[in-house]
């Protein structure tokens, strides 16, 4: 953890994230990152920052350091241009899929508005409505109570 915009990255990670981060020592490491002699352990960061979105466990067999997976895509997108590329394509699959949602929503407001047309039973007691639109084909009845 020597880079500059990898320490600014967790800095701000953290900021949103954590309230009790320790944003002293963060500008510390910040002022220092980017020269030679600069070396910053995931460790020291932890401790001294009391960051949350890393955690460092000592150990031979269940050891390691683990990250927030906010953390771990933007490790790993700076690993794999591949994986980065995949990332990017299904958050603007996931975006054009939710815009298709939307307007469906809106869209289907906007025909009940203007093309209902409403016919009332009255032998039945029955309310009938019936929207008519090339695209969408609707029926809904209601139950009515003695209005007559």
């Amino acid at each position: 953890m020597r880079n500059r915009s990898t320490i600014e990255f967790l800095g701000l990670w953290e900021k949103i994230n954590n309230p009790d981060f320790n944003s002293i020592e963060f500008d510390g490491f910040k002022n220092e990152s980017g020269s030679n002699s600069f070396s910053l352990t995931p460790k020291r960061w932890v401790e001294s920052t009391k960051s949350i979105g890393l955690k460092t466990k000592a150990g031979r067999y269940n050891g390691g350091t683990f990250a927030h997976k906010d953390i771990a895509f933007k490790f790993t997108s700076w690993i794999s241009a591949e994986f980065k590329l995949y990332l990017i394509k299904e958050f603007q699959r996931l975006k054009v899929e939710e815009n298709e949602k939307l307007m469906l929503g809106w869209d289907t407001k906007r025909i009940l508005q203007k093309s209902t047309t409403v016919s009332i039973g009255m032998p039945s007691k029955v309310i009938f409505f019936q929207i008519k639109y090339p695209k969408l084909n609707l029926q809904l009845f209601m139950r009515a109570k003695r209005i007559f």
